[in-house]
């Protein structure tokens, strides 16, 4: 009798558990998110209630103020649109040079043996050592500021791609020579597709690294950007106009990178990707 009790505990506390597994996993990722951001913002507003928290973390309350007020005299509009320019243009041009580096470093070993030591030292480099020397080089225009920003997402994109060609089964390798096929079929029929999934997350590493960059960029003598927002509201301790280009900074890397991510699903539907 004992034992059958037993086992009829076990089996309600598998059953409750497995129910209990089903029940989260019924619920939508975007409802989930959307919990998230609404516990966060409910953190974030408790936190800043303390006197002493408040003075530096203002509270959503304020934030919002400091957007809608902003937003009424246009200069948002241009802080976005000018910083939004900046980091695709660096991220684009980071993108192009990557992508054949990253191939020809995993392909031809003389070529690797050249190049990667070089790209490993500058890795180590923060981008934000390089602001002296781009703006002896290119002044304080708005090529300084790409130009920090492509070291960034450069960098990071091509190592990303790089392994991503290295990681190519060897196996189908093997079966493409055995059927016959040449040194360029084997490369654009099979490492290139096999390689697509690290462009697509190179290329969500590669946009978060602009973003992150995106401040330091500006400290090149930047008129107008949200790093320049930043900076200048500081500098008056408008902690609202602070906290507000830091949360837009977030929501634009949010946004772009689901963007990848979408692309990334529909692109490699053929693989099995892992949602995130």
């Amino acid at each position: 009798m004992a034992v059958n009790q037993s086992v009829s505990k076990r089996r309600n506390a598998g059953s409750s558990g497995q129910e209990g597994v089903k029940f989260w996993d019924k619920i939508d990722a975007r409802v989930m998110t959307v919990i998230s951001f609404i516990v966060g913002i409910l953190f974030w507003a408790g936190i800043s209630s303390f006197p002493q928290v408040g003075a530096v973390l203002v509270g959503p309350g304020k934030v919002a103020q400091a957007f809608v007020s902003e937003l009424q005299s246009g200069s948002l509009y241009s802080n976005i649109s000018i910083s939004l320019f900046r980091v695709l243009c660096g991220f684009a041009l980071g993108l192009v040079a990557a992508i054949p580096v990253a191939f020809l470093m995993g392909w031809y070993s003389l070529f690797r043996n050249i190049v990667e030591p070089w790209i490993q030292f500058f890795r180590t480099i923060p981008p934000i050592a390089l602001i002296p020397l781009v703006i002896v080089a290119f002044g304080v225009g708005e090529g300084a500021k790409v130009t920090v920003i492509f070291v960034a997402s450069f960098l990071v994109m091509v190592i990303t791609i790089y392994q991503g060609v290295r990681n190519v089964d060897p196996t189908l390798i093997k079966a493409a020579k055995v059927l016959g096929a040449t040194d360029k079929d084997i490369f654009f029929e099979v490492v290139v597709p096999a390689s697509f999934p690290y462009i697509l997350v190179g290329v969500r590493l590669g946009l978060a690294s602009a973003l992150t960059t995106l401040v330091a960029a500006e400290l090149t003598g930047a008129s107008a950007g949200l790093g320049d927002m930043i900076e200048e509201a500081s500098i008056y301790f408008r902690m609202d106009l602070v906290l507000l280009g830091i949360v837009l900074i977030g929501i634009i890397g949010f946004v772009l990178d689901r963007g990848v991510l979408f692309l990334e699903r529909k692109l490699t539907g053929w693989q099995e990707v892992r949602k995130s």
